[in-house]
């Protein structure tokens, strides 16, 4: 069973925490530089998310949005599991859990600003009253 009943879930929840990160300014100041423009596509199901670090914009669906430089392909589950603190992005590229495609190592440098969301994910889970996929 997937921890996501459906696109508008993973576009609440995994797209949300985006979309609250894009809102703290300090974050942005530290990921404009970056240059990355990240495209999530995850499966289980169906969602794309793309993330303009150095405009600071978020796109949801495929099709939308700037094209990416880097692209992350992964379930919806691996997605609900990063933001729990529970997935160590270069294990589970090693292990194909998550599969990338360009500059992976653009990503990398940024990776450890994603710890800060954590909590903030785990709130609005249980907030909006899914605490069940805190235990994922």
């Amino acid at each position: 069973m997937t921890a996501f009943r459906d696109e508008a879930e993973v576009y609440e929840f995994l797209g949300g925490i985006f979309r609250r990160g894009m809102m703290d300014h300090e974050l942005v100041e530290k990921l404009r530089p970056s240059g990355v423009v990240l495209r999530i596509t995850y499966s289980d199901p169906q969602a794309v998310i793309t993330v303009d670090m150095p405009n600071s914009e978020i796109h949801e669906g495929a099709g939308t949005g700037p094209e990416p430089n880097v692209e992350l392909f992964m379930t919806a589950d691996t997605g609900n599991r990063f933001w729990l603190g529970k997935v160590v992005l270069p294990v589970a590229l090693a292990k194909g859990e998550v599969r990338a495609k360009g500059p992976v190592a653009k990503l990398l440098k940024v990776l450890p600003l994603a710890k800060g969301m954590f909590g903030p994910y785990r709130a609005h889970l249980q907030e909006a009253g899914r605490a069940d996929l805190l235990d994922a």
